[in-house]
């Protein structure tokens, strides 16, 4: 994550917030940051993969 994308988030957020709400903004855009870079990097499965490997978790 850089400086500009938490200082982005944090002026995302309304005038008063608790801490917790700004932490869990904080992992999502980290989180959407990462997956960017790993389908720029080539690592990324298809939807049909997806949803074989999803329907092995219900079992």
């Amino acid at each position: 994550m850089t400086k500009e994308s938490a200082v982005s988030a944090i002026k995302e957020m309304p005038q008063e917030f608790e801490v917790d709400e700004l932490i869990e903004k904080l992992i999502f855009v980290a989180q959407v940051e990462e997956g960017l870079k790993e389908i720029e990097q080539g690592k990324k499965i298809s939807l049909e993969d997806a949803k074989q490997i999803a329907q092995g978790w219900h079992k």
